[in-house]
């Protein structure tokens, strides 16, 4: 386990689109799918990360409680061949085990994770109903062996400003997790 920050992309961008699949239901998911949404949270994150395992059923909790205004959406980009517990048919398996209520997408060609300059798993990205990214922080400080416990207080904080003001979190600071496992020879010029 490499223990990895967030790029901490620069706020107030506008996100790229995507297209790909969602593990569970086979269909293809869009950004643009979300139009209607005052706010979507792209996550990356794996099945096999202690980081991810550790926040994982308050994710779920944290989906559930903002559904009506907030879209999660979860991407997978870790390298299956060399990590087969991060293949598709792991990610379904994970997914319907947690009762997953948001997609959880796979992006093979790692293009995805590359666009959003994703580092680790888990890492955040909220973006307001423009596109535009308000929030690329952690869940909250909660870490694998640090003791803290897991409440999604900075997720909720972040969710709760951009939708009752408009406005995002100030002084963020970056998300901790395991490295994305990169296909040898596609790694990005960011990382590492």
């Amino acid at each position: 386990m490499s223990l990895t920050p967030s790029t901490m992309v620069e706020l107030g961008v506008t996100v790229p689109d995507f297209k790909l699949p969602d593990v569970v239901s086979g269909n293809t998911v869009r950004l643009s799918d979300y139009k209607g949404k005052k706010a979507v949270l792209i996550i990356f994150i794996c099945n096999h990360c202690p980081y991810v395992k550790l926040i994982k059923e308050a994710l779920v909790t944290f989906a559930n409680a903002y559904k009506d205004e907030l879209q999660v959406v979860a991407i997978n980009a870790n390298d299956a061949e060399h990590h087969p517990h991060d293949s598709p048919e792991k990610m379904a398996e994970e997914a319907r085990e947690f009762s997953y209520p948001f997609p959880y997408l796979y992006d093979e060609s790692q293009d995805v994770a590359k666009a959003y300059e994703a580092a680790c798993t888990p890492d955040l990205f909220l973006v307001d109903a423009n596109r535009k990214l308000m929030y690329r922080w952690q869940f909250d400080d909660s870490r694998p062996a640090n003791g803290q416990p897991v409440t999604g207080k900075d997720i909720r904080n972040a969710v709760d400003l951009l939708l009752e003001e408009g406005k995002m979190v100030e002084n963020q600071k970056p998300s901790m997790g395991c490295s994305i496992k990169w296909k040898q020879g596609n790694e990005p010029k960011y990382f590492g």
